[in-house]
């Protein structure tokens, strides 16, 4: 299938994606990532992300989306949701939870939490980082599976990704956001690339 898969994060300099009661504060949104954020997603045409993950945006109703949950077996609509798909990868593959979400192409944009994000990590055409390394969050719920015992850098790394170029998205809280991108991407330079 034709799918361009990407995945999108903002973490505290500990490498949190979330503080101790599992809840993104304020103190880790930030404008130029907000917006930087939304204007991925209304480019996705499906947004994967774990049943505690969403991005309350003003065009999240609009978005087609897999929900994964564990708690339940066959692929449904949700009915608190019609554009999201509920998905149990131990019971559906991800090719299968597209084809019922009726997506057949196009970038699909990975959005969390660690178990959602790690599922993904052979997949991943590009990485968006987004990093805040004036706040940190200690107790916090670590962006990968394996944060903080490694770096989301290091993590990133052992699956065959590489950085590229950060983009200041806040210059005044020193706020970047960095591609990271497979090997591979390297040897393909005819792959379709939009800078933040």
């Amino acid at each position: 299938m034709p799918f361009r898969i990407e995945g999108y994060v903002i973490v505290s300099a500990d490498g949190m994606l979330a503080d101790a009661g599992h809840v993104m504060p304020d103190s880790l949104k930030f404008e130029g990532d907000k917006r930087f954020f939304e204007q991925a997603l209304d480019r996705a045409a499906l947004i994967v992300h774990g049943r505690h993950s969403h991005e309350q945006q003003p065009n999240s109703p609009k978005r087609r989306r897999l929900i994964m949950t564990r708690k339940i077996k066959a692929l449904t609509v949700d009915p608190e949701m019609p554009n999201a798909t509920l998905w149990n990868p131990d019971h559906a593959s991800f090719e299968e939870a597209c084809a019922f979400a009726d997506v057949a192409s196009g970038t699909v944009a990975i959005i969390g939490g660690p178990v959602v994000f790690d599922m993904f990590m052979d997949r991943y055409d590009t990485f968006w980082l987004s990093e805040a390394p004036h706040l940190r969050l200690p107790g916090g719920e670590g962006c990968f599976v394996g944060v903080p015992e490694r770096t989301p850098h290091e993590v990133l790394a052992s699956h065959g990704m590489k950085p590229g170029a950060p983009y200041v998205l806040d210059a005044a809280h020193a706020v970047t956001v960095t591609p990271w991108r497979r090997m591979d991407w390297l040897t393909h330079p005819t792959r379709t690339y939009t800078s933040p």
